[in-house]
């Protein structure tokens, strides 16, 4: 397929170059230079849409969106300080509101980063810990999308169905494009990375890393350096058992 679509572009190529030949030499009545650059710049854009199986005729999301507290997901890590994600429902909305109502029932404070490979990315946000376990909610349907796996992508951890995210995420080090249209994109850290990068490593670390809170920037939460240390319970006092009152010795009546 790749071989034919090459040629199909060649073919192309080839054609607007003669057509653009015949009409310098004709002097006049043709297409110049620039309007052929963009003619031939769409048909390649075009070819490029089809190998990515998109509809040529389709838009693609913009690379960013203006920043909104509303879709800002805050990660405070023990690893050193908050990680804002940009969440990005333009093009993930049902992914995006599984992460707000996880967040705002607090299901991710406490939880640690199980799965953190070098050069690769660092996943988390299961209750188990071990990668087998979710939400008591419902998988969700897959919104793959042309989002590229960059640097600081945050993408949604599933199983082998397309349709079996739940509460797992992970977070890209370095570009990893053979994970697009794969994986649901959801978000990307605007902030912080420098302490995504600190997540201990390990298939489990040693010593993992954990979300001390995550919020929504919008909710107003002040960031978190440690775990709020459980209340002291005051010792249990075990009253002794009463004694029993004496008894009284009976006088033997005189018969």
């Amino acid at each position: 397929m790749r071989f034919t679509s090459a040629l199909k572009t060649v073919a192309i190529g080839f054609a607007l170059y003669a057509s653009s030949g015949a009409a310098l030499a004709q002097g006049g009545g043709g297409r110049n230079a620039e309007e052929m650059k963009k003619e031939e710049a769409a048909v390649r854009a075009e070819q490029a849409a089809k190998q990515l199986g998109l509809d040529p005729a389709s838009k693609l999301p913009p690379a960013t969106v203006p920043v909104d507290p509303q879709n800002v997901w805050d990660l405070d890590l023990s690893s050193g300080g908050r990680v804002r994600i940009q969440l990005r429902p333009d093009i993930a909305p049902t992914h995006v509101e599984r992460i707000k109502e996880l967040t705002r029932q607090g299901f991710y404070n406490g939880l640690k980063f199980h799965r953190v490979i070098p050069g690769f990315m660092a996943q988390g946000g299961d209750p188990k810990g071990d990668g087998t376990g979710g939400s008591t909610l419902p998988d969700l349907k897959a919104e793959f999308n042309p989002m590229p796996h960059l640097r600081g992508t945050v993408s949604m951890a599933r199983a082998q169905s397309d349709d079996s995210a739940n509460s797992q995420f992970f977070i890209v080090s370095l570009p990893r494009m053979q994970l697009d249209k794969k994986y649901t994109v959801f978000g990307r850290v605007i902030e912080g990375m420098q302490y995504v990068d600190a997540i201990h490593q390990g298939e489990p670390p040693a010593d993992p890393t954990l979300i001390l809170q995550a919020s929504i920037e919008s909710d107003g939460k002040p960031p978190v350096t440690a775990l709020p240390t459980p209340p002291a319970q005051a010792p249990s006092i075990i009253a002794p058992p009463a004694k029993a009152p004496a008894k009284k010795p009976v006088a033997s009546k005189k018969k």
